[in-house]
């Protein structure tokens, strides 16, 4: 959506429907008032921001809302969603579109992808997500094999990380019951 290009809107677009079948949100219901953005943490960080997804969207811009890194970027933490005065879970609308960007192969950010992936695989393993092994696995996957390393003495020193993974067969069903149900959700 930045730069020089030429944007052309696309009334009640399939990918608006879409959209809103998919995240169950309303989208329309958005009038770009920019709390959203405001309370983002991740917005700095991205090519778009919340609000302009949101527009995107509803001008139909399929390909744009599905190639930008703020659907990779957002970490779910809610703030969007809490500020909206007009009660669009705006966080959902990103998993959504990570969703659909993720069906059609077009995950920007392979390496946030990757991420999201093995967290998910650590968390079914053991009931929650063991981070020493979480960032062991995704340094050796996305072949960034020293990122962060510098850390890791300090972390486990302080006690934030532990060695060996957590094995809680509660937490692990309950945790199994929840992709269970998700997939159930999503049509798998």
């Amino acid at each position: 959506m930045g730069g020089n290009s030429t944007v052309t809107p696309v009334a009640q677009s399939k990918f608006l429907s879409e959209v809103e079948r998919e995240s169950g949100q309303r989208i329309m219901d958005c009038y770009q008032c920019g709390k959203c953005t405001a309370g983002c943490p991740s917005a700095a960080s991205a090519d778009v921001t919340p609000r302009q997804v949101m527009r995107g969207i509803q001008l139909g811009l399929a390909e744009e809302m599905l190639d930008n890194s703020m659907i990779w970027l957002c970490v779910s933490c809610q703030i969007c969603t809490a500020r909206c005065p007009c009660e669009i879970d705006i966080a959902k609308v990103m998993e959504s579109l990570r969703l659909m960007a993720t069906r059609q192969g077009r995950a920007k950010e392979r390496d946030i992808a990757l991420f999201h992936r093995l967290f998910l695989k650590s968390a079914e393993a053991g009931g929650r997500v063991w981070e020493l092994g979480l960032g062991g696995f995704y340094n050796m996957s996305s072949g960034h094999l020293l990122a962060n390393v510098g850390l890791l003495p300090s972390m486990l020193a302080k006690g934030k990380l532990e060695v060996l993974p957590h094995h809680n067969k509660k937490a692990k069903a309950a945790v199994k019951r929840i992709i269970e149900r998700a997939s159930l959700l999503e049509g798998k």
